[in-house]
């Protein structure tokens, strides 16, 4: 984070309103033949304001706290926090946008990681275990998820939440 996206968190957040947030994602600029998506990601994420971990999320401390901060599962923790941020109150989509790291897009291409994010996605918005998502997120990898990051409460109970 640079001085201009804290500075950005700071006038955010003298809105009482407001209890988090995250910053708008940019492309690194070595693939200009995603660069057209800049302006659709935009919409979409001040829209639909669902954060992703590498968005820079941010929460005041006593709403983090209120929420029972993080769920302890194995794979789309930021999905389902952003979730139940987005239930508890205002949240804000910020300027200057943010870079994310570019690995796995140049090693998986760009084209290819975005469709699988995006089936990811999907598939745990339909109930899939994220232990299972984790398996095959990882499956290059040959990780198997800490078991102890799935926690006291089944997937069913987190999206009641």
């Amino acid at each position: 984070l640079t001085a201009d996206h804290l500075a950005a968190i700071e006038r955010a957040m003298t809105d009482p309103h407001v209890i988090g947030g995250a910053f708008h994602r940019k492309f690194d600029p070595r693939h200009k033949s995603r660069q057209w998506l800049v302006p659709i990601v935009r919409r979409w994420q001040t829209w639909r304001k669902n954060f992703y971990g590498d968005q820079s999320m941010f929460v005041r401390r006593a709403q983090f706290q209120k929420m029972g901060g993080y769920a302890e599962i194995a794979l789309m923790e930021d999905i389902e926090f952003s979730r139940r941020l987005r239930r508890f109150g205002q949240v804000a989509v910020l300027d200057p946008p943010i870079q994310s790291s570019h690995r796995r897009h140049l090693g998986r291409g760009p084209w290819r990681t975005t469709i699988e994010n995006g089936i990811f996605i999907v598939l745990y918005k339909f109930g899939f275990s994220p232990v299972q998502l984790h398996r095959w997120y990882y499956r290059d990898r040959s990780s198997s998820p800490n078991e102890s990051l799935i926690g006291p409460q089944p997937v069913e109970e987190l999206s009641r939440r």
